[in-house]
């Protein structure tokens, strides 16, 4: 029987079809209580990994006398205190103490209570948060007696609020995330990848100047270029109660971060996310580049032809490599459907993602990729490198025990975790018969990396989940 090519956001004469199918949220997962193994005070490496050291280690040294920690001048770090005692230990951690009435937990309970009676403030009061600095909760509201009536109605300890007037408006913000629903006037289609201001899509989507809204049928943006047919691609400039992110939704409670968009030859395994095929993602390899496909609503070129399944309402969906995180195509059209799975038959065709980059660009806007550490198999340069994984508390020893060098000389090691976790990563060394930190990274991210110069030894890396479950990367040097 022959097969059709259908574009997947609309269809042809009477089959004009918008999917229906609204995209899966993914669970957050609720951080794990912190617990101290380190068998020394370890030094941090850098100013990020000092300042997050000292407020992780005071907080469980000082139990319930922590009152909080800030950074003032850009680099002196302060912990607060409810016992006078204890700033002696503040001063020889490397901050400056501060006496103060409420701990941490105090304040905690009394922002508790304002929770737990959210329902009853007014509008006018528009937030409510810990302030360490001030040893508050503080209270943001345009109408100082609706506050006090919210406080009231709470019952909190009055003298541990302070009520500060503000003309805040809050509103909802979403993120960006390739793989989504999003809706324009007739039809559905799905987001590729997030761009400066907006994200990418297909073409034979939307006109330029037709508006959109997202999944949860919020405002969301204007097609600010589309061209189809002979191109099949579009961008989307989106308001700004919409966030750009570098990730694309695997359907799975997780997802996908990208680190680029460097083409991929024939062959390379890639996968697709979309609005309609959304209990899974749909991965397959390469056939060719630069294909001509002729729609009956006309012949478009330059396209990506995979053997991945498709279904209408996935256009404008994200085409990635299946390891390395590489932005590849925007979907376009398909001959199959993943209504029964997925077989050999299945192909696809996307348009290439740099396509729309280069026009972008001209603008000064790119795609938005993972910052702020490595991303997802980017520990590589290490003589050695190590996949595992970890639940919420848990610790790894890496290599599977440890290694023993004869040399003075660095120890570098890279730690890639998945997003969303706190993840952290210790450098010890045997001394006798006991394991010391010597060095250690320890920001609030996924990601951490240790430079460090020891003496000859064996040495032992300990991976821990601060927080957070899954899987990661490990590479490591020694010398």
């Amino acid at each position: 029987m022959a097969r059709k090519h259908l574009l997947l956001g609309i269809t042809v004469g009477t089959c004009l079809a918008a999917a229906l199918a609204t995209p899966a949220l993914a669970d957050t997962a609720s951080p794990a209580a912190r617990q101290q193994t380190a068998a020394t005070t370890p030094r941090p490496v850098g100013p990020i990994g000092k300042t997050a050291a000292i407020q992780k280690n005071l907080r469980v040294s000082l139990g319930a006398e922590f009152g909080g920690a800030w950074v003032k001048n850009g680099s002196q770090v302060v912990v607060a205190t409810t016992d006078a005692a204890a700033t002696t230990e503040i001063k020889a951690a490397g901050a400056q103490p501060k006496v103060v009435k409420y701990s941490e937990r105090q304040l905690s309970g009394e922002l508790s209570k304002l929770n737990r009676h959210s329902r009853s403030a007014a509008k006018s009061v528009t937030s409510w948060y810990v302030d360490a600095e001030s040893n508050t909760v503080v209270v943001n509201t345009s109408d100082r007696a609706a506050a006090k009536r919210f406080l009231k109605a709470s019952g909190v300890n009055a003298s541990a609020v302070r009520i500060v007037r503000s003309a805040e408006k809050p509103r909802l913000v979403y993120d960006i995330i390739g793989g989504e629903r999003y809706w324009t006037t007739q039809y559905g289609c799905s987001v590729a990848f997030a761009v400066t201001g907006g994200f990418m899509t297909a073409g034979h989507c939307g006109d330029t100047g037709e508006t959109t809204q997202g999944a949860n049928r919020v405002a969301q943006g204007t097609f600010g270029g589309s061209s189809f047919p002979g191109n099949d691609y579009a961008w989307v400039d989106t308001n700004s109660q919409w966030t750009p992110t570098p990730k694309v939704n695997r359907y799975d409670g997780t997802y996908e971060t990208i680190l680029g968009a460097t083409e991929a030859p024939v062959g390379t395994q890639v996968c697709r996310s979309g609005g309609t095929t959304s209990t899974r993602i749909w991965c397959g390899p390469i056939q060719q580049r630069n294909a001509t496909v002729n729609y009956p609503e006309g012949t478009v070129t330059g396209l990506i032809r995979a053997n991945v399944c498709a279904d209408p309402g996935d256009s404008g969906g994200a085409l990635f490599t299946q390891t390395g995180g590489q932005a590849q195509g925007i979907t376009s059209g398909t001959s199959g459907s993943c209504n029964n799975g997925q077989d050999s038959s299945d192909q696809t065709w996307f348009n290439p993602v740099g396509e729309v980059l280069q026009i972008l660009a001209q603008d000064g806007r790119e795609l938005i990729t993972e910052d702020g550490g490595p991303g997802p198999g980017t520990c590589d340069g290490h003589q050695t490198q190590v996949t595992d994984s970890l639940t919420s508390g848990a610790s790894d020893y890496q290599p599977s025990g440890n290694y023993t060098t004869t040399a003075t000389g660095a120890h570098t090691a890279c730690l890639d975790g998945p997003d969303g976790v706190d993840f952290d990563v210790y450098l010890q060394k045997l001394n006798g018969t006991t394991w010391q930190t010597v060095a250690f990274s320890i920001s609030p991210t996924p990601d951490e990396t240790i430079n460090y110069t020891g003496t000859a030894g064996t040495y032992r890396y300990r991976v821990h989940a601060y927080s957070g479950n899954g899987d990661y990367t490990f590479g490591f040097s020694k010398p």
